[in-house]
């Protein structure tokens, strides 16, 4: 339970206002605070392009989905932009977005979610560019003559803007987010930190968008050397080997079909016939293995580490719950940089989480991952940011959901999970890929940190009036 103590000036202010609401998301004291600024203010409409109409809700679209890049956009759910790999987005057809041209989306726009969790933002990296985007985000738009889009980003994400976002203008509790709850949103404006402001936030994404292009290289030249291919999305879906097939074994420890799936052994043998090495030699098997079951003692942050679930890994800017540092101590919850963590627990949908990889940065080992993850952590055999390469890849995915066992939700067959093949290249480029890697996780942590100080430099300049 939240409380906060409201003051008796700020209620009569409110006109007698009783409803808690307003009050705890801090869109009342932020109004206010605005109201004293000093410094000149245009309304957020006035500084997108045609007016209102820069602010745009795209309507409602009928969803049709294919297999190829041939025939659709990478599509962005208001989950996807919060995202740092977008790699293996959905693609939706282009048929869909030719009836519908607001569904695509352009460099240096500010995406807010307008559904379910409302105000959750992203600035439109260079990699997101032409890509379509979900109705349930808004788009921000900024017009460039009047207003540089960075500091739009970063003015809309600080404690004044963002409570404003999601309370609306005048902090009543909305459902959904439209553009006429924003249009009147004040924006001061600072000139010189406007600029300061925008040049942090587009070197993060600038940074961001290399640090995506780094992973893919990384992936690419290691199929490169080791003579493989990755597995294609419309070729793995339309092959009707899945259909049926007979299979024959004598030492069988697992009866379940999917397990014999002839799509993922012919992945797994193509990995066996060269140098490789299995997954359980090469890291170190304690925790190794998912379902860490443990009391969750929520704290204060100042006590206890963010605990970080399954689809929450993926996001650049992981939410969770706070518990109790000392309760978690010994369960290796907690994991070193250079960790590679697989999601341990889901289903087979496309878009779900299930089996795909996460990197562990030095920003990210701060959390505590919950017991619903394979905990990769090499033992010296093999270089951390090489395994990552490999197991982030569409071809490792297929192989990693091939060995699932149970029911509604799955789980990686632990003895397979231990026999998973890791394919071996010279010593010499592995070392490479693994750099890259690195590379690419010290920019993510980078950028994000350009972030934090364009809002906090946006923040201290609102505070402090102005100066």
């Amino acid at each position: 339970m939240k409380v906060k103590t409201i003051s008796s000036a700020l209620i009569i202010l409110e006109g007698r206002r009783l409803d808690c609401g307003p009050y705890m998301s801090g869109a009342i004291e932020a109004r206010h605070h605005l109201e004293k600024l000093t410094a000149p203010k245009d309304r957020l409409s006035e500084l997108t392009e045609g007016g209102i109409s820069g602010i745009i809700n795209a309507g409602r679209i009928a969803r049709i989905w294919v297999d190829s890049p041939e025939y659709g956009y990478p599509f962005l759910s208001s989950t996807d932009i919060l995202y740092s790999d977008l790699s293996y987005l959905s693609f939706i057809a282009k048929s869909v977005t030719n009836k519908n041209k607001n569904l695509l989306i352009k460099e240096g726009w500010t995406l807010i979610s307008r559904s379910g969790t409302i105000g959750r933002m992203a600035y439109a990296r260079g990699e997101m560019d032409g890509m379509a985007c979900t109705e349930d985000v808004l788009r921000v738009i900024p017009d460039r003559k009047k207003v540089l889009p960075g500091y739009i980003f970063a003015y809309l994400k600080t404690k004044f803007g963002l409570p404003l976002v999601t309370s609306g203008t005048y902090g009543s509790i909305i459902t959904h987010l439209e553009p006429s709850h924003i249009a009147n949103l004040p924006v001061p404006r600072f000139s010189e930190i406007e600029k300061q402001a925008h040049d942090l936030v587009q070197q993060a994404a600038d940074e961001l968008t290399e640090s995506s292009r780094l992973m893919r290289d990384a992936t690419d030249l290691l199929f490169q050397t080791a003579g493989l291919s990755e597995s294609e999305n419309e070729s793995y879906l339309s092959d009707n080997r899945r259909n049926g097939w007979a299979e024959k074994s004598s030492n069988a420890f697992t009866i379940r079909a999917l397990n014999y799936d002839p799509r993922a052994k012919e992945l797994w043998n193509y990995v066996s016939s060269i140098n490789h090495d299995k997954l359980g030699d090469i890291v170190k098997r304690d925790n190794f293995e998912g379902y860490i079951v443990f009391s969750r003692i929520d704290c204060e942050p100042e006590h206890g580490s963010l605990l970080i679930g399954q689809r929450e890994a993926f996001f650049l800017r992981p939410g969770g719950r706070w518990i109790s540092r000392k309760s978690i101590e010994g369960l290796g919850l907690i994991v070193p940089p250079k960790t590679t963590v697989i999601p341990c627990q889901g289903t087979f949908g496309e878009s779900e989480v299930y089996c795909r990889a996460v990197y562990v940065t030095e920003r990210c080992s701060q959390y505590a991952y919950s017991g619903h993850f394979y905990r990769c952590i090499p033992n010296g055999s093999i270089d951390p940011g090489y395994l990552y390469a490999f197991l982030r890849s569409r071809f490792a995915f297929r192989m990693m959901r091939s060995i699932s066992i149970g029911s509604k939700q799955q789980y990686q067959h632990p003895k397979l999970m231990a026999a998973f093949p890791i394919p071996r290249i010279d010593k010499k480029i592995e070392k490479t890929i693994g750099e890259m890697v690195d590379r690419a996780g010290v920019l993510q942590d980078h950028a994000l940190s350009l972030e934090d100080d364009a809002i906090s430099l946006v923040e201290r300049t609102i505070e402090e009036g102005g100066r």
